[in-house]
């Protein structure tokens, strides 16, 4: 899940490769969505056995209530601390936003 600065907003989804996705959406490639709202801190992620379960799971949450979600949120993240902060620094993102990773 990501959200916005101001962690006003949320974002959920589903990838193979966690860091490559976050690194895209810190660099404002990869969806329109996300880049309009500016929804590029990792706030909450699980990692699930199969493809199948990943997306039943993925779907299970965007039918929850925000507040459930939130509430999901702060139990592993109570700070709502960008849990990707220390991945990348500028030149990763740069890069990425060129093309060129």
């Amino acid at each position: 899940m990501l959200s916005n600065f101001n962690r006003t907003s949320l974002y959920i989804g589903m990838t193979n490769d966690i860091e490559r996705r976050v690194l895209e959406h810190k660099s404002g490639i990869g969806s329109e969505h996300t880049a309009k709202y500016q929804l590029k801190y990792l706030m909450y992620y699980e990692t699930c056995p199969s493809i199948q379960e990943a997306i039943a799971r993925e779907r299970q949450l965007k039918n929850w209530h925000k507040e459930w979600k939130w509430n999901l949120i702060r139990e592993g993240n109570p700070n709502l601390k960008d849990l990707s902060d220390d991945w990348f620094d500028q030149k990763d993102i740069e890069s990425a936003n060129s093309g060129r990773f």
